[in-house]
């Protein structure tokens, strides 16, 4: 019967880091990932600098900037005009950028530090199906293996470990598994994401267009790409073939702002709705739960990533306390536990917050309203008020204090 310390279930950036962090402690971690291979799908693209932070944690700050793309401007626009612009400098003058890298390659850094610390740690292929954590003793978990298309096989093993974290993402069954199920809310916005050779100037700027229409937002990406991320309505996304999303996506960013996709370079689109769910607890019994799978919010402003990353960070030191003074208890009782509970549920509501701002400011919006929209907007990136709009964009509020 296979056993550990701490069983990570999730092998995607949040448990990747996590089990990074733990093994540096000399924690004897696993991590079981479903995927018998690792995604190539670009997904999460933005590290703030609060992540950059964390990563430094690790040892792996340098690897992923030196992989990833600077952007150091940010500029909304409008029809053809610039309402503005913002840098980073002032909120975060150590780091004054966002880091733009897809996620299959920050996961990569993150899957080859931990091989070095802790060889042979990440499991792939294998999915957990029951957890349980009764009476003392070890937590029990069913374990199968998974074929290739990610799907359970009727064979399996038991897994025991002192702590279970469930850090498998917003679309895995970690909350039922670890008692931290909770409601869904839906909003009703639609969008087209994709990624196409970068035909603009702006390279190291970020650029949002607030257009009648709705929002197109496009980013910067290693080796000439550029993210371009479209409003494209309400309800239910339609799932036509890739490629006549790729036409679709190019349609809309060409009538929105005229620019030009070309479609032939795609190297990824896909479409999606949004959606909010905050559990009311990470800790219960002997798990936790981490990142998305305790708190999804709207992608739009992309903080998932960085709030999974802080989730471990702040976790790390005291799962490692916890182990090392005998553990075994309920982990919802421990003092520490509970204030970190309380500080990441109080921070995930922040950008749940925000996220939904931003989701809102997206929309179409009429004539009147969003000329004053425009005008509002165009005062705040005219002042010294812009500073403190490039910190609440960047997560500065996330930061916590020095480490």
């Amino acid at each position: 019967m296979p056993a550990c310390e701490v069983l990570v279930v999730g092998g995607g950036p949040t448990g990747l880091f996590l089990a990074a962090l733990l093994a540096q402690h000399g924690v004897d971690v696993a991590v079981l990932e479903r995927r018998p291979e690792p995604s190539t799908h670009s997904r999460a693209i933005g590290l703030h600098p609060p992540a950059l932070e964390a990563l430094r944690a690790v040892g792996v700050r340098e690897a992923v900037v030196d992989a990833g793309v600077r952007v150091h401007t940010g500029q909304a626009r409008s029809r053809g005009r610039l309402l503005g612009s913002l840098t980073f400098e002032r909120a975060w003058p150590q780091n004054p950028f966002v880091l733009t890298l897809p996620q299959q390659r920050t996961e990569a850094v993150l899957r080859g530090r931990l091989a070095q610390l802790a060889p042979g740690a990440l499991r792939p292929g294998r999915e957990v199906v029951e957890v349980h954590d009764a009476g003392p003793g070890p937590v029990h978990v069913l374990v199968r293996p998974t074929g290739a298309e990610g799907v359970p096989g009727t064979d399996g093993e038991t897994w025991t470990a002192r702590v279970v974290v469930a850090a498998g993402g917003a679309h895995g069954d970690d909350r039922a598994l670890t008692g931290t199920a909770a409601p869904v809310h839906r909003y009703p916005d639609s969008y087209l994401m994709g990624d196409f050779a970068d035909t603009t100037a702006d390279a190291g700027t970020a650029v949002v267009h607030l257009e009648p229409e709705g929002v197109v937002e496009s980013f910067p990406l290693p080796g000439g790409v550029r993210r371009w991320v479209a409003h494209t309505g309400r309800g239910p996304v339609p799932t036509p073939g890739r490629q006549e999303q790729a036409q679709r996506l190019a349609d809309v960013v060409a009538r929105r702002t005229g620019a030009v996709l070309d479609v032939g370079t795609r190297s990824m689109v896909s479409a999606f709705t949004v959606r909010r769910r905050i559990a009311g607890r990470m800790v219960h019994a002997r798990r936790v739960v981490l990142g998305d799978a305790a708190h999804e919010i709207s992608p739009i402003g992309g903080q998932g990533m960085t709030l999974g990353w802080l989730d471990a960070r702040e976790l790390a030191p005291l799962l490692v306390r916890e182990l090392r003074t005998g553990g075994g208890r309920d982990l919802a009782g421990v003092p520490e536990l509970v204030a970190f509970q309380r500080r990441r549920l109080a921070t995930a509501r922040r950008a749940a917050w925000q996220a939904g701002a931003n989701t809102r400011l997206g929309r179409p919006v009429p004539a009147v309203p969003r000329g004053v929209r425009d005008s509002l907007l165009r005062a705040v990136l005219a002042t010294p008020a812009r500073h403190g709009l490039a910190g609440a964009f960047s997560m500065r509020w996330a930061a916590g204090p020095p480490r």
